[in-house]
């Protein structure tokens, strides 16, 4: 038995208490894993579930896979650095939430695929289905899988003292094998579990951190790293500043149409559920609980500018936010509220990885034939193989030196949404839109954008004093999509449709086969949008320094 504090190598101290909540945390998601596993054993679609799952499992899952721990640590550091901007990140998902939930679904539901790729089969043909499934693994490989392993285990050695590669293989563990025995089911329902962990636990930081103020008034001068105090709590930041508010309206939806729309490990938990009202409802409750990440995560940092001045490295402010303000027993809560952001995130990357894989690239070439049995424990290997891959990639990114993965994923998704986005976005919305020009897209727009992304994240082509001499990312991001949307129009208007293609049905008519959520859904997402209309005026206008 543990008799007196541990303190560990970051100066957080656990107390007894704090290592017996952490240990019931395990117990208890092992244990709801287990049982879900157990319950659905019979069951052969380890993929989507048996499209089962309702809303509330819909939305508390892609609200989880979405809080990872790379997210969870820089949201927090970036209230310390740069104040209220990155709200932004989190507020404007709505609409694309919103976009997913309301039109694409409806598409996906209808024409019954359970990926991305196969989508694009339906729609474009083969090209753009191999092409689909290879983009997808890489997106899935390097920013749900590998990185969030290694950034997982770099937090949990740093909090407990143990070595970098037994947490590696601990989280590695732990997620592989509730999403091996019980896939989908198991992983939405685990996850949750740990998105209501999340949201407590955070939330509690922020109430007691805001306790500590001497007064909220002085909070209106407060000023985060460099950015001057009067647009601390300003949501639109003017032109020319690091933050300005264009480089949101126009590169945000570039990102957001691939992240949120199109993206596999986000849409499968869509698709897993019941029926279009259910995945329509769940869309609808994760946009509701976007609202949260501000307050909870975001808030503490600009808390701590005000009461802990002088943190050199924005990624420490939530470990001495939680070692100087928690009381034992939630220092405990807050560690498990990071391994759970990194659990929930790990073990959706596994299970996409091994839905596409096994969907998309096994029955497609290997074994067309298969039985569902069969296909059902390739997925199971798979999902072994994929997290001794995810072991590999994180024990690589563990000997880059200076590996600064708060930057390089934002990075990433910047430049690997562009060419998905803009073959979706015309893929649905125009119907003139050819293969031949969505296959050339999707590899022409894939190197142009990689490429570029690849010198901006190096810095390969800075100038005498060192700086980056790209815009700001996210409007980068947005150049890119314009030209490429553009390159795919014009291909489309010099090429025929081939009979590969697939034209989609309107959302009218979508929507007469299944109306979804109706008059209700629209009421809901009205509702939203008042009060999201109301925080950015609240923001911009009513916290004045």
């Amino acid at each position: 038995m543990i008799k007196a504090p541990v303190v560990l190598p970051l100066g957080v101290t656990m107390h007894p208490l704090d290592v017996w909540v952490f240990a019931s945390y395990l117990v208890v998601l092992l244990s709801i894993g287990a049982f879900v596993s157990y319950r659905h054993r019979k069951s052969e679609d380890l993929f989507l579930g048996g499209r089962s799952m309702g809303w509330g499992n819909v939305g508390l899952s892609i609200f989880g896979t979405n809080i990872g721990p790379t997210f969870l640590i820089a949201t927090c550091g970036a209230g310390y650095t740069t104040g209220m901007v990155t709200a932004n990140f989190e507020w404007m998902a709505w609409i694309f939430l919103f976009l997913l939930g309301m039109v694409f679904v409806p598409f996906y539901l209808n024409t019954k695929i359970s990926t991305m790729p196969e989508f694009m089969n339906k729609r474009f043909g083969r090209g753009c289905y191999t092409f689909m499934s290879f983009y997808a693994l890489l997106g899935t490989v390097v920013l749900w899988i590998g990185g969030t392993l290694f950034a997982g285990g770099a937090l949990l050695s740093q909090l407990l003292g143990w070595k970098l590669m037994s947490c590696i293989w601990l989280l590695a563990a732990i997620a592989a094998s509730f999403t091996i025995a019980g896939g989908l089911v198991a992983v939405m329902v685990t996850d949750s579990f740990q998105s209501i962990l999340i949201i407590i636990g955070a939330a509690l930081l922020s109430i007691i951190a805001a306790s500590r103020l001497d007064s909220f008034s002085s909070l209106v001068h407060v000023q985060c790293g460099n950015t001057p105090s009067e647009l601390t709590w300003k949501l639109l930041h003017p032109g020319g500043s690091d933050n300005p508010w264009y480089a949101f309206v126009l590169g945000y939806p570039v990102l957001s149409l691939w992240f949120w729309c199109s993206d596999q490990t986000i849409v499968q938990r869509a698709l897993g559920a019941r029926n279009l009202k259910q995945s329509q409802g769940g869309t609808l409750l994760a946009a509701f609980l976007k609202i949260t990440p501000p307050f909870i995560f975001l808030l503490p940092g600009i808390f701590a500018a005000q009461l802990l001045p002088g943190i050199e490295d924005d990624k420490q402010v939530f470990l001495s936010m939680v070692n100087t303000f928690l009381p034992a027993g939630l220092v405990g809560l807050s560690i498990s509220v990071l391994v759970a952001a990194v659990i929930s995130t790990l073990d959706s990357g596994l299970n996409s990885f091994s839905t596409i894989f096994t969907l998309d690239l096994y029955k497609r070439w290997i074994a067309p034939t298969a039985t569902e049995h069969q296909i059902k424990q390739v997925g199971r290997i798979t999902t072994v193989a994929s997290a001794f891959l995810a072991v590999g990639i994180a024990w690589f990114l563990s000997k880059v030196e200076g590996t600064n993965l708060f930057n390089l994923f934002q990075g990433i998704i910047g430049y690997m949404a562009p060419p998905v986005s803009a073959v979706f976005v015309l893929g649905i919305f125009w119907r003139r839109s050819t293969a031949t020009a969505a296959l050339l897209t999707l590899i022409v727009g894939s190197m142009v954008s990689l490429s570029i992304g690849f010198c901006d994240i190096t810095n390969v082509f800075a100038n005498e004093a060192g700086e980056d001499i790209f815009p700001h990312f996210l409007l980068l991001s947005f150049y890119l999509f314009c030209g490429i949307v553009l390159f795919m129009i014009l291909t489309s208007l010099v090429t025929r449709h081939s009979d590969s293609e697939t034209p989609l049905p309107t959302l009218r008519q979508t929507y007469r086969e299944n109306p979804g959520l109706g008059r209700a859904g629209l009421i809901g997402w009205a509702v939203l949008a008042v009060i999201m209309v109301g925080l950015y005026l609240f923001f911009q206008f009513g916290m004045k320094a």
